[in-house]
């Protein structure tokens, strides 16, 4: 199905990209792309966003394995009916497995994309869970659509 290849591409760019980061920095080494707003910064993280239920591999193995089984039923089930369901679906569930990948193999994920906005330094994160925000905001958008469809509103 079409959006379990949309699922690979993303966890693919995301373990290649973690992989590089990994390869060509070291731990903490920051590199500025736009000065003020954009840095590469080679982090690992053994927790969520935040460093939440850091060292809680237990915690993130179930969560993360029961989030793919409801999100391989719903894309099963639902999505060969929306376009926009299809595709949320695929962001997330990429992005659920390239974390979880990391976790799998070295108990910490790799984190690199830091942005700056002002004196916020938002945390730092990388493809994953960039493509599960994508994800959940389209997931969002398909949640008030369809709302609004059924009510017979027009979009």
């Amino acid at each position: 199905m079409y959006y379990y290849l949309i699922a690979l591409v993303i966890i693919v760019i995301d373990q290649f990209t973690k992989w590089l980061i990994v390869q060509n920095l070291d731990l903490r080494e920051v590199v500025e792309i736009i000065p003020g707003f954009l840095n590469i910064t080679s982090h690992r993280n053994s927790g969520a966003a935040w460093g939440v239920l850091e060292g809680k591999m237990w915690f993130f193995y179930l969560i993360t394995l029961v989030v793919i089984g409801v999100l391989i039923y719903f894309m099963q089930r639902y999505a060969k009916n929306s376009k926009l369901l299809g595709v949320s679906l695929a962001f997330v569930l990429g992005g659920a497995i390239g974390n979880f990948i990391d976790r799998l193999l070295h108990q910490e994920v790799v984190d690199f994309v830091q942005t700056i906005w002002g004196n916020y330094y938002f945390p730092i994160f990388n493809v994953a869970d960039a493509s599960l925000t994508i994800g959940v905001i389209l997931l969002i958008v398909y949640v008030f659509l369809d709302d609004r469809k059924s009510k017979g509103t027009k979009t």
